[in-house]
């Protein structure tokens, strides 16, 4: 009886290890999982009318959809600005990513897997990006934050084992990933519009803050691909300067950085005419 079962325990034993190294296999071909998804879900991606152009969002947490009234991206209201029988408005922002992961965790392949010639891309990243590139074990898992790029707009690469991943990878500049979307919209026949940062509600001596590297780096970055830029933290500054202290932070209740609905939509409002100002884009004629 027992000489009879072994053959056919080690028959499932072979079957189960060639399964694992073929599921394995298949795991190593796909893009690094998102290491939230279980607190902070991945988006709806609403259907878009395949006969109108699309308006997309790439950025992070200050577009994403957020917790409601409280915490609210910019790109969430977008949407009202548009008349909706002429272009799609797609929000596909998502909170917590950087330039990096939103590349490596196919976030972008999506976009790209859906736009097309006569679309336009907004490109927004940064506050993220200058999170440690790999994390070090020291770190408590919930705390750590492997997902920073390489500080900068240079060629250089540096090669981690993801700690949270667990998948080996080659990280590069900020500038690199801004570099990578905008070249393959570009390819797509599509507009790519780069986007200096959100505010953050930080003052020193009356004013708020307004200067930041990465919008700096984004602004180079457009520049030197010949594509629009719109210093969106600029043009919000100067309204929140006005605003005062005081009531700025009434938009900012829940941190330095992400606004609430009120916020969200001034930073919408503020894109939206820095957008309609620039004639070469063609905005315009998609607006209310």
């Amino acid at each position: 009886m027992h000489l009879a079962f072994r053959p056919l325990t080690a028959v499932r034993s072979l079957g189960l290890g060639l399964l694992f190294l073929a599921l394995l296999s298949l795991a190593s071909a796909q893009p690094a999982p998102a290491p939230d998804l279980a607190k902070n879900p991945a988006p709806t991606r609403a259907p878009l009318n395949p006969a109108l152009p699309t308006l997309f969002v790439a950025g992070d947490s200050t577009a994403a959809r957020g917790k409601g009234e409280s915490q609210q991206g910019w790109a969430v209201p977008l949407s009202n600005y548009f008349d909706l029988t002429k272009i799609n408005v797609a929000n596909r922002a998502r909170g917590g990513r950087s330039s990096r992961t939103y590349v490596t965790e196919g976030l972008w392949d999506q976009i790209l897997a859906d736009l097309k010639a006569g679309d336009y891309v907004i490109i927004q990243f940064g506050h993220n990006d200058g999170s440690p590139v790999n994390e070090d074990e020291s770190v408590p898992p919930a705390a750590r934050r492997a997902r920073g790029s390489i500080p900068g707009l240079g060629e250089e690469t540096r090669e981690i084992d993801n700690i949270i991943t667990k998948k080996h990878e080659v990280i590069h500049t900020f500038g690199w990933y801004l570099r990578k979307m905008i070249a393959e919209t570009k390819a797509k026949g599509a507009t790519p519009i780069v986007l200096s940062l959100t505010i953050r509600n930080e003052w020193k001596d009356g004013k708020i803050e307004r200067t930041s590297r990465y919008s700096k780096w984004s602004a180079e970055t457009a520049a030197a691909s010949g594509v629009t830029f719109f210093d969106l933290s600029a043009a919000v500054a100067d309204k929140l300067d006005a605003l005062g202290a005081e009531k700025t932070a009434a938009l900012y209740p829940q941190d330095h950085t992400h606004f609430n609905a009120a916020g969200a939509d001034l930073h919408a409002a503020t894109a939206v005419a820095g957008l309609k100002a620039i004639p070469a884009l063609g905005v315009a004629k998609f607006l209310k």
